[in-house]
């Protein structure tokens, strides 16, 4: 595979990361969206959906202080979140709400999913934070309109319980998380921590009409030209609250990446 000049030399491709945050500015200051800003401690009176995820999982041989290292960084960019209100027309956008994660702010160096490697950066570990968002608005009628998905598997499935794919990678500011409130509803994000958990929750200030199912299809290991793959998709149940009848289903995600793991058995497609 022929290579990129930005992975040939670390100062082109911190050039073209510059590059990169200066167009997403740019496009964002000309299209002039109306982004969520608004915060209050008062809480919504509805619940649409509440998710948690554990704080500290064993990923293969990984150092685990990179893992208390995600702790401190996600104590850190939840606050800047959580209460934040989703008005009509207004987007959400991960990276206007948290800013670029640095050392000035307290960040500590952690874990990061970059280029088909894992690596070490400061401010790593805050895609768990973009996963349970990402998860939760699928919930609702929130239409996500800007969601990156890893293009390989780091890790086994070790007390993994949502689906495979179902999460976001974010990198400032340009790998953003981004979804859109279309309805007449005010949505509110929460966020917070417990020892074990980080935990989350999309309040609203009415009763939307429908609910929501979402679950895997089709997931398989295989292999190709030598390398190991997973894939699947993820749907969604739209149900209507007061009657419980199924509205539609809908295909949201079709997943394809790379294992970085060892695989007992899985479909061979060599070529």
């Amino acid at each position: 595979m022929r290579k990129r000049l930005s992975d040939i030399h670390p100062l082109i491709y911190q050039t073209r990361i510059g590059q990169k945050r200066l167009f997403r500015r740019i496009s964002d200051a000309s299209k002039r969206r109306r982004f969520a800003s608004e915060r209050t401690g008062e809480e919504l009176s509805y619940t649409c959906k509440k998710h948690q995820s554990l704080l500290r999982r064993r990923l293969g041989d990984s150092d685990p202080q990179l893992q208390e290292n995600k702790v401190a960084n996600l104590k850190i960019a939840c606050p800047t979140i959580d209460g934040l209100l989703i008005r009509p027309g207004e987007t959400f956008s991960f990276w206007r709400q948290v800013g670029e994660a640095t050392a000035e702010k307290g960040y500590c160096e952690g874990m990061q999913l970059s280029r088909g490697e894992v690596v070490r950066g400061v401010g790593g570990g805050l895609c768990q934070l973009a996963n349970l968002l990402y998860w939760m608005s699928l919930h609702t009628p929130l239409e996500v309109v800007e969601r990156h998905h890893h293009s390989f598997d780091p890790f086994p499935d070790e007390n993994r319980v949502l689906p495979f794919g179902s999460g976001a990678g974010v990198f400032y500011n340009y790998i953003d998380l981004r979804f859109f409130n279309p309805s007449d509803i005010t949505f509110q994000l929460k966020l917070w921590l417990t020892d074990k958990h980080l935990k989350g929750s999309i309040l609203s200030d009415a009763e939307t009409e429908f609910t929501y199912h979402v679950f895997e299809r089709n997931h398989r290991f295989l292999r190709d030209g030598g390398k190991t793959y997973r894939e699947n998709e993820i749907w969604r149940e739209v149900i209507d609250r007061r009657s419980g009848n199924r509205v539609r289903e809908e295909l949201l995600i079709k997943n394809f990446s790379e294992i970085k793991y060892e695989m007992p058995a899985c479909e061979n497609r060599d070529r």
